[in-house]
C-alpha cells in the first residue's frame, strides 16, 4: 500500500499520516520526493481500510502496490535515490559516479597503504579492502578482522577516501557498522535474510551484491529486506552471474542496469572485478559499465597482485586504474555524468592532459 502526499503537504500533515499508519499496527515509510512525499506501508497481511487514510488532511491518493517489492520500487518513488555523507560532498546516484577501489583483502598496514595512495591520488572516492573474507575454502586467507578495520579507518583519516568493506555475518556486521562508512553486503549473502534484516536497523548506507545466480527481481528484494527495517540507503551492485560461460569466471551482466534503473529508484554500481575475475578484461568491461549508465564502479586494485592473498588474478596494478580513471572520466562526460575525485584525485586529474 502506497499513500501519496499533495506536493504542499506539510510535515505535520505527513507525521500525522504516519501516526494513523501506527495505529492501524502497521509500518510507515516515508520517502520524500522531488514534487512529493509517499509513504509506503509494510507489516500488513490483508487489505488497508482506505477510508482511514485518503481523509487524512494532505493526503491526495491511496494506491495498492502489486509488486512483491514495494519500498525499492520506482512506483513508490519516481525520483532517483540519492545518498550523501555527512561531512563531505560526496554522493552516490547524481550525477557524480561513486568509485570504490582497493585490494580485495586488507593483508597488512603497509599493502593497504600503498594501494590506498596510489588510488586516492588517481581520484577515487571511496577505499575497499576485506577485513572478513567469505572463502571457498575454509583454509584459505579469512581476513585480518577488527586489526583491518582499524587499518581502514586509518586510511580514512590518511586519505579522506570513505570506507566500504564487508559483514559477513551478524557478529561482524556491528564492527563493520562502527568503522566503515558503506557496509558491504556480498554475493554469498544475498539471500541471508536475517543479516539483510540487520543489517536494515544500522543506519550506514548499505552495498547489497547481486547473488551468483540471482535474478533481478530477488536482487530487489534482497533490497526490500533491508528497506524495511527503515535503512533506505540502498546501493545495488552487479558482480556476475554464474552461466555456462568459462572464458571469464562470471558473466557480467550489464543488461541489468538499464533494467534495475527502470524498475527502480535505487543506485546501481558495477563490480567489473569480479564479474570477469581476469585483469585485462576489467578495463574493458568498466568502460562499457560507465556508457551504459551505471552510477559507479567497485574496483580492485593491488600495489602487488600477484603476491596477493586472494584475488590477485582481476586486481588491477595501480597504472592500470589510473588509466581506467582517465578513460571513464571521459566516457562519463558523454553520457551526462562526471567523475569528481577526492581532493587529491582532482588535483592529479586537473595536471594530466586529456587525452592523456
Amino acid at each position: 500500500m502506497l499513500v501519496v502526499m499533495k506536493s504542499h503537504a506539510t510535515a505535520e500533515q505527513i507525521a500525522a499520516v504516519c501516526a494513523q499508519i501506527e495505529r492501524l499496527g502497521l509500518r510507515p515509510h516515508p520517502l520524500p520526493g522531488a514534487q512529493r512525499t509517499a509513504i509506503g506501508i509494510t507489516g500488513n497481511q490483508g487489505e488497508i481500510d482506505h477510508s482511514s487514510l485518503s481523509e487524512l488532511s494532505g493526503v491526495t491518493d491511496v494506491i495498492r502496490v502489486s509488486k512483491p517489492y514495494k519500498l525499492v520500487s520506482r512506483y513508490v518513488k519516481e525520483d532517483d535515490t540519492i545518498i550523501h555523507f555527512p561531512g563531505t560532498d560526496i554522493t552516490v546516484g547524481g550525477r557524480d559516479l561513486m568509485i570504490i577501489a582497493g585490494p580485495c583483502s586488507v593483508e597488512t598496514r603497509e599493502q593497504a597503504y600503498r594501494t590506498a595512495d596510489a588510488v586516492a591520488s588517481a581520484g577515487a572516492q571511496f577505499f575497499r579492502g576485506g577485513a572478513y573474507k567469505p572463502r571457498t575454502s575454509p583454509y584459505a586467507f579469512q581476513g585480518l578482522g577488527e586489526e583491518a578495520l582499524l587499518i581502514l579507518s586509518e586510511i580514512r583519516e590518511r586519505t579522506g577516501m570513505r570506507i566500504v568493506t564487508e559483514a559477513i555475518d551478524q557478529d561482524a556486521l556491528d564492527l563493520v557498522a562502527d568503522y566503515a562508512d558503506v557496509i558491504q553486503i556480498g554475493a554469498r549473502n544475498m539471500q541471508n535474510y536475517s543479516l539483510l534484516r540487520a543489517a536494515g536497523r544500522k543506519r550506514k548506507p548499505v552495498l547489497l551484491k547481486r547473488g551468483m545466480s540471482a535474478t533481478l527481481e530477488e536482487l530487489l528484494m534482497a533490497a526490500e529486506y533491508i528497506m524495511s527495517e527503515g535503512n533506505y540507503e540502498v546501493i545495488l551492485c552487479e558482480r556476475g552471474i554464474r552461466t555456462f560461460a568459462d572464458h571469464t569466471r562470471n558473466t557480467l551482466d550489464l543488461s541489468v542496469v538499464p533494467a534495475a534503473q527502470q524498475l527502480s529508484h535505487l543506485p546501481i554500481v558495477v563490480d567489473p572485478s569480479h564479474g570477469t575475475g581476469k585483469r585485462d578484461k576489467v578495463l574493458s568491461m568498466a568502460r562499457a559499465a560507465v556508457a551504459c549508465g551505471a552510477d559507479g564502479l567497485i574496483v580492485e586494485v593491488h600495489d602487488q597482485p600477484d603476491r596477493a592473498l586472494s584475488d590477485g588474478a582481476q586486481s588491477l596494478y595501480p597504472e592500470q586504474f589510473a588509466q581506467l580513471m582517465r578513460e571513464a572520466r571521459q566516457i562519463a562526460a558523454i553520457v551526462g555524468r562526471s567523475l569528481p575525485g577526492n581532493a587529491r584525485g582532482q588535483v592529479a586529474a586537473q595536471e594530466e592532459p586529456v587525452n592523456a
